[in-house]
């Protein structure tokens, strides 16, 4: 039998309700009440913004307004195309992108998994709350924080090392910060949803693993791994779909006119047009391309992923 021919056989084997769906939204009213809320929201905010988008095919003058404005077609994706660091955007956007995921992602589940191993509950809780309380530090602090441990004059890392370079002006060095940072500030937060994934494994698994002789290696690689992999492809897949999603904040905050050969990126550049310079509509342009691209990631990480676990699969 064919997975579609079994796939029928289970719709048909359910009981079908003999309630019409008035009958249902009247007796369960206060829970579409309740749905009708986020609806709203969703269509307010997350809908209705996209009418906007049609300001990157036009010469948009606000004075004007959409209708008013002239349609111009490709005019400013091909003016961003020709862009003289429109090469160099795409690189270090990548480039940042791909080494944050590469060393950012694997992190966490390594110390869900360590975490998972403490048996002193006590010792558990505050070593979680440590590695939980960067995430609560805003990005400009951060930044600041920084920027003082690299100072050329009196920064830690010089003080330790011996040296009086000024990181932020190295633009090899930029990478290496923008990344280190953010998986100090967000590896500790991103341990929870694997650490709700491991508290729902049976406890029999591991006694019957232990009577079996398994040492502690081994059960993380038998039991815990296993039950983690639909959550971690899953996670990819989100983490995927955001790729070419560079933190503009962090980004803007750390860049100087020194290390711009590492730090000009997508995200800084539609801020500079947009905002600083008013170009709304070339600026909403670039914002789409990138969007155009990530959806594309994502479409291609979901099918190759679809292979590994077809239940967290939602393209």
């Amino acid at each position: 039998m064919s997975k579609k021919q079994a796939a029928k056989a289970v719709a048909a084997a359910k009981p079908k309700s003999g309630k019409p769906l008035k009958q249902r939204i009247i007796e369960n009213w206060q829970l579409y009440a309740m749905l009708a809320v986020p609806f709203v929201l969703t269509l307010i905010y997350k809908y209705q913004p996209m009418y906007g988008i049609q300001i990157a095919f036009r010469d948009f003058v606000a004075s004007r307004g959409y209708w008013g404005s002239e349609w111009v077609g490709f005019q400013w994706f091909q003016r961003f195309f020709k862009a003289p660091t429109f090469w160099r955007m795409i690189k270090n956007t990548v480039l940042l992108s791909l080494f944050s995921l590469l060393w950012s992602f694997p992190i966490p589940i390594v110390l869900a998994l360590m975490i998972n191993q403490l048996r002193f509950q006590k010792f558990k809780r505050v070593t979680q709350t440590v590695l939980y309380a960067p995430h609560f530090i805003s990005t400009m602090v951060v930044c600041g924080m920084i920027r003082i441990f690299l100072s050329p004059s009196g920064g830690l890392i010089n003080l330790i090392a011996g040296t009086n370079i000024d990181f932020m002006t190295q633009a090899n060095a930029f990478r290496t910060i923008y990344i280190a940072s953010g998986i100090w500030q967000d590896a500790g937060w991103g341990i929870i949803v694997y650490m709700a994934t491991l508290s729902n494994i049976d406890t029999s698994h591991y006694e019957a693993a232990k009577i079996d002789g398994a040492s502690m290696f081994q059960r993380i690689l038998y039991i815990d791994i296993p039950e983690l992999m639909p959550t971690i492809v899953l996670m990819l897949i989100m983490a995927a779909g955001g790729l070419m999603n560079v933190g503009f904040e962090k980004v803007y905050l750390l860049q100087t006119d020194l290390n711009k050969a590492t730090s000009d990126t997508i995200a800084v550049y539609v801020y500079q047009q947009g905002i600083e310079r008013a170009q709304y509509s070339y600026s909403t342009a670039i914002g789409l391309f990138n969007t155009v691209i990530n959806i594309v990631l994502l479409i291609i990480v979901n099918k190759i992923t679809k292979t590994l676990s077809e239940d967290v699969s939602f393209v």
